[in-house]
């Protein structure tokens, strides 16, 4: 059943730069919604080849505002919405997912039956995604790969929302402020968000469907900034850093000794990490039924690792041993024009 409100429940507010095809599979997946009973703020971040005509082929299928502004970063977009936002709710898409068409009712009815404050859900590949998108799918949210810290079924740290598919009563803002222009800004609020005593949680059933990087050179970029955003994390809250943060980077470091050993010891050495690798593609192969995403699992999974543990390696020997600590415009010029 198609409904509409004279006055959205849920404001979706999407910070868009240069992404004009990933922006239609978004609009045209929150046309088809079954419940209707949300707003749709677009915030073009300052791009040169901007969604305007294609957001408008749009505004008669649901209640879509168009807002265009100066390059200054996703988290000052994000903020720019929520000031112009009406609904009770903040709803958060990165431009690059594409949503289930019951979302908005689950997510309704979840709300009215658990009452949080703050609210995420995990994401997943669709069928329409490349055999390589759902490879880079596969390695960032098994638990083989990060411990399933991005709204999985298991985790191993408390759950926290994520901006690709994060939510939050107009009431935290009201408290807690908006979005900082850093790395990790998503964690960065959410835990803002837990420190006031807000109740955040976990709504499994509201998941998306995400497109992350199409090819493995950005998708390298893109978590070994995860991996550095990890210290900023821990120099802004001490007690934050877990051991799972640490697992990429400990595999790193072992990986290169196990290869170094295979080379002047043993070949052998390198069994673990063959075993390690093999168990990946197996699974993959299992979770996808498909074995060419299974194997294309294996270099995502190691670009993960890699990617991700050396960007924390780095920071820590920078930000923490060397003590140069936090380069807020570093993070900002890494964070413009993306």
């Amino acid at each position: 059943m198609t409904t509409y409100q004279n006055t959205p429940y849920f404001s979706v507010i999407v910070p868009v730069y240069n992404r004009v095809d990933e922006i239609r599979d978004l609009l045209e997946s929150l046309s088809l919604q079954i419940c209707k009973n949300f707003e749709v703020i677009i915030v073009e971040d300052g791009s040169t080849v901007t969604c305007r005509d294609v957001a408008s082929l749009y505004e008669g299928s649901m209640y879509l505002r168009y807002f265009y502004k100066e390059n200054e970063g996703r988290s000052i977009a994000r903020n720019y919405g929520i000031e112009r936002a009406v609904g009770k709710y903040f709803v958060f898409f990165d431009s690059d997912c594409v949503i289930p068409e019951d979302y908005f009712k689950i997510l309704g009815e979840k709300l009215q039956e658990t009452r949080l404050d703050c609210f995420g859900g995990p994401d997943a590949a669709h069928d329409s995604f490349s055999d390589k998108q759902k490879a880079i799918s596969y390695a960032m949210t098994s638990f083989l790969t990060t411990g399933g810290i991005r709204g999985g079924k298991v985790c191993l740290e408390k759950f926290t929302p994520r901006t690709f598919n994060m939510g939050f009563a107009n009431k935290v803002y009201d408290k807690v402020g908006g979005f900082r222009e850093m790395f990790s800004e998503d964690i960065d609020m959410s835990t803002r968000i837990r420190e006031a005593g807000f109740k955040i949680g976990l709504i499994h059933d509201a998941q998306v469907y995400h497109k992350r990087r199409v090819d493995f050179a950005k998708f390298f970029r893109q978590v070994h900034v995860f991996g550095m955003s990890r210290i900023t994390l821990k120099l802004l809250y001490p007690g934050s850093l877990k051991l799972v943060h640490t697992l990429p980077a400990i595999a790193v470091i072992l990986g290169l000794l196990l290869v170094a050993c295979a080379i002047f010891i043993s070949p052998w050495f390198i069994a673990p990490i063959a075993l390690y690798l093999i168990a990946i593609a197996v699974l993959a192969t299992l979770s996808t039924k498909s074995l060419k995403i299974g194997l294309l699992s294996v270099p995502a999974s190691i670009i993960q690792i890699v990617g991700y543990g050396s960007g924390f390696i780095r920071a820590y020997v920078s930000k923490i041993i060397m003590r140069r600590g936090r380069d807020i415009n570093q993070e900002i010029s890494m964070r413009k024009g993306k």
